[in-house]
């Protein structure tokens, strides 16, 4: 096996924290804090389609929405698909952290990888702009707020320089107007909430560039999260086919100018 490839399945597995004898997940408890538990055996199966939170991981999105990332980068790159790359809403960088890792493998160094999050946790809901979110919680779970000296140590932890790394820290509503400007190759929306994820596709779809692709993590398990990518595909004529990546993460390649 190639050792580039060896390498990236590799850190694929250390990113989501399979490779040990043992896993630990956190469970969300009512009151915004979390229990550490150890992964039965019979569950371990679980973490490579990112059904749970990994409490010693660097990405929640499991194997398969990573190896989806993968296809999606190397795709661009070997169709030399113009634009910068762009997660919003990172939590510790893992899935940030892969695809810097894969440009540097595959030698698209140039590019920019940029990470937009607030790195203090989800906005309350604004049910007067977003009915959708009205009595959302995702803001009360603390586990989710991740600082951005967290998300740079884990960077460093892994050997992956971040000088072609931009970070965005803030609400999506303040920070993802300010890049309206630049041209993106590969758009990979984890903002959970419907403002979270229209504003992600409002501020960065129309500078996506042809043959570039989309990446929707929480579609299938976040009801307005899917209703604001429905709403946005329909209110913009998209009709290219969602494709879904396992029980949740959906991604669609953009085809039209």
């Amino acid at each position: 096996m190639d050792l580039r490839v060896r390498y990236i399945e590799l850190l694929k597995r250390s990113l989501i924290d399979v490779l040990g004898p043992t896993m630990t997940r956190a469970v969300a408890q009512p009151n915004g804090e979390v229990r550490i538990e150890c992964v039965p055996e019979t569950e371990r199966d679980e973490r490579l389609v990112g059904r749970d939170w990994p409490a010693n991981g660097t990405t929640m999105v499991g194997l398969a929405r990573l190896t989806n990332l993968q296809r999606c980068i190397e795709t661009v790159l070997d169709d030399d698909v113009p634009g910068d790359l762009i997660e919003t809403g990172v939590w510790r960088g893992g899935a940030t952290i892969f695809t810097r890792a894969l440009l540097d493998v595959h030698g698209g160094v140039e590019r920019l990888v940029w990470a937009a999050d607030s790195f203090t946790g989800l906005p309350e809901p604004d049910p007067t702009l977003y009915p959708a979110d009205e009595g959302d919680l995702h803001h009360t779970v603390h586990y989710l707020a991740v600082s951005l000296e967290e998300v740079e140590r884990n960077f460093l932890r892994y050997g992956i320089a971040t000088d072609r790394v931009r970070f965005l820290p803030g609400w999506f509503r303040d920070t993802l107007p300010t890049v309206i400007g630049e041209k993106w190759s590969l758009i990979r929306l984890d903002g959970d909430m419907y403002e979270s994820t229209m504003l992600g596709l409002e501020c960065l779809y129309h500078r996506l560039s042809p043959g570039g692709f989309v990446i929707v993590d929480d579609y299938g398990a976040i009801d307005v999260c899917r209703r604001a990518v429905d709403d946005f595909r329909s209110r913009n004529d998209i009709d290219e086919a969602l494709e879904w990546i396992d029980w949740t993460g959906v991604c669609w390649r953009k085809v039209a100018s």
